[in-house]
């Protein structure tokens, strides 16, 4: 059945707003919670944010090859010009130099000009144009490109173990409400035999065939269970709650898991004999795979640090400069260039050799990083397999223990009604056969979870098909 997080929602809102009377919400499957929850879990969503923001940040480098235009203005005035000087006695005995040949000049006069200077330059100055450079030859920025491609498949990785790690808390929350269902359940059937029995014996108390001892054990018997099932209701909203938002629902929205624990055991032998600690879908192994990828593209950008680059730039502006007003005697004239620009790297004190040995190091860090965490890896699986092979022999156990135990107390009761047993007898045997059916939900339980740690840690988790739901 498909299921996707609008149609839920629409489902279990509607249900919220029918009367008490009315049918309650239609039970979801483990799937179809794995489904809402991919679907709508913020955890998830800032992960497909995170690979967008890389995939815009790959971009951002790729629009450093392509050209760059921009347009300048700017006007200048000038509040005092520049005084510039000349030094007439260097031009020697040359005619005029002094300013003696010149009709009507006196040459003291003019060595007095010449000590005084002239003033340069005007008062306006404005200057438009547009400015378009594009790089040619740009090694450290294609070795970037590289880099940001890692950094991209980086990301989707992560997000990749953000819905792994999503599923496996789905999966523990669906299985802990069952849980609480089941123990529930029991301590139900614990409650209704310990009432019964009560009830029986105030029968026999009004005819005189009982004490008010016993009717008063019994009542006690059957009160001191109480407490449980509040603990049992208390777990129940506990883990509903956990369900709810690991699921993205809003804590008063209705909906209930289908089925009971005892509905996943009955395949546990078959997937006992299938598993195998193959770590190849990892996320742990594959991140550090791409960690070492993207520190080899880091290097081979410090290592493209060393080589020159070229850039072709171009100019294209108007110019205008006038004294007086700045508002008027506009005298535009155009200019235009088109140049290369040739950087040759040369020596910067040693930073460039130091940022490569750096990258170096960190390379060779995660080989030992790597080893490292296979070993670990490898071991948490082992462990993880053992503790799934003993939880089924438990629940092997358990099974077998309920099943003596419900013979049991069929005995006792037969012998409490026909008089051969006592009352502590047959409740002994109630708390036996309790007892009993707790240890095997729980084994189912600790069984469950197991399972999905292990598939949490070998990374196979089907997260395709939780997506068609």
């Amino acid at each position: 059945m498909k299921l996707n997080f609008r149609f839920a929602t629409f489902v279990l809102t509607c249900c919220a707003c029918l009367p008490a009377t009315a049918q309650s919400p239609a039970p979801l499957s483990l799937e179809e919670c794995i489904s809402i929850a991919l679907d709508s879990n913020p955890t998830v969503k800032i992960a497909d944010m995170e690979i967008s923001k890389a995939d815009y940040s790959k971009k951002e480098t790729l629009g450093q090859l392509l050209p760059s235009i921009s347009f300048d203005g700017s006007y200048n005035r000038t509040l005092q010009k520049q005084v510039a000087y000349m030094d007439l006695d260097a031009f020697g005995d040359m005619p005029g130099a002094d300013g003696s040949d010149v009709p009507g000049a006196d040459s003291s006069d003019s060595k007095k000009d010449s000590d005084a200077g002239f003033k340069m330059g005007l008062d306006n100055m404005y200057s438009l144009g547009f400015q378009a450079s594009v790089p040619l030859i740009a090694p450290q920025l294609w070795a970037s490109l590289k880099l940001s491609d890692v950094q991209i498949a980086q990301t989707a990785e992560q997000a990749r173990a953000s819905r792994l790690d999503l599923v496996n808390q789905v999966k523990n929350a669906y299985f802990a409400l069952l849980l609480a269902h089941d123990s529930q359940r029991v301590v139900k059937e614990s409650y209704d035999m310990a009432a019964f029995t009560h009830e029986a014996y105030v029968k026999r108390r009004e005819v005189g065939d009982a004490s008010e001892y016993e009717v008063l054990r019994t009542s006690v018997a059957m009160k001191n269970i109480e407490p449980e099932m509040i603990q049992a209701e208390i777990a129940i909203r506990r883990a509903h709650l956990q369900l709810a938002i690991l699921m993205g629902l809003d804590v008063d929205v209705p909906f209930t898991v289908d089925g009971t624990l005892s509905d996943y055991e009955n395949d546990k032998f078959s997937q006992v004999m299938n598993l195998q600690a193959d770590l190849t879908n990892n996320t742990s192994l594959a991140q550090n795979a791409l960690q070492t990828q993207a520190l080899r593209r880091t290097l081979s950008v410090q290592k493209a640090s060393w080589w020159p680059t070229l850039a072709l730039a171009g100019n294209y502006s108007w110019n205008s400069s006038s004294n007086g007003s700045p508002f008027k005697n506009f005298r535009w004239t155009s200019y235009s260039m088109v140049g290369l620009s040739l950087s040759v790297p040369l020596f910067q004190g040693g930073q460039r050799l130091n940022r490569i040995k750096q990258a170096q190091i960190q390379l060779d860090e995660m080989t030992y990083t790597r080893e490292n965490l296979i070993r670990n890896l490898n071991s948490q699986a082992t462990i993880a397999i053992d503790n799934i092979k003993l939880n089924v022999k438990q629940i092997a156990s358990s099974q077998s223990s309920v099943e003596e135990a419900e013979k049991a107390h069929d005995i006792q009761q037969k012998s409490f009604e026909i008089g051969a047993t006592t009352y502590l007898d047959l409740r002994d045997s109630e708390l036996s056969l309790t007892k009993a059916r707790l240890a095997y939900f729980q084994a189912i339980y600790n069984y469950l979870v197991a399972n999905s740690d292990l598939e949490l840690l070998l990374g196979n988790a089907p997260l395709e098909s939780y997506s068609k739901k």
